[in-house]
């Protein structure tokens, strides 16, 4: 069975378009990565969350510092990333301050096949961008998610 993770994409609406917010991920191996190294905030499911949406929306609060907003979300359904990993997102219409994200920190190898360990945090920045930028910054797969939120908002 693939791997499975859920996140929230947030948008907010920027004059006759919208922005969403993508996050970069923290720790060495990320650092000088830009182009398709930006993810939406996600993460696994904890063994005791059944329901992929409320894992979404904890994963969110971790990865950012902020709860998700309430209201109707929009469901972007499913990714497969490159590496076999299944995603699933819903959009929450909100804004959020960049400067004011804390993420929570993973303990990550480092340099690779040591077995030494450093504490980095899971995201390092967030940013708003609007959707050419989303698309170009954020890793492939993810991408999809800003096609089907612009779908979904044009169907409204």
């Amino acid at each position: 069975m693939a791997k499975r993770s859920a996140g929230v994409l947030l948008y907010r609406r920027a004059g006759d378009s919208v922005e969403v917010l993508i996050a970069h991920p923290g720790g060495p191996i990320w650092a000088r990565r830009d182009t398709a190294a930006w993810s939406i905030p996600k993460g696994a499911p904890l063994d005791s969350e059944l329901d992929l949406l409320v894992s979404a929306r904890r994963e969110f609060e971790e990865e950012t510092g902020h709860p998700a907003p309430d209201g109707i979300p929009i469901d972007l359904g499913e990714v497969r990333m490159r590496s076999g990993k299944v995603v699933h997102a819903w959009a929450y219409e909100g804004n959020l301050d960049p400067r004011a994200f804390a993420s929570i920190e993973a303990e990550v190898e480092w340099p690779p096949r040591t077995g030494l360990t450093v504490i980095v945090p899971e995201i390092d920045r967030v940013m708003w961008a609007h959707p050419a930028e989303a698309r170009r910054r954020l890793n492939p797969a993810q991408a999809e998610f800003v096609d089907r939120l612009l779908a979904a908002l044009a169907r409204t």
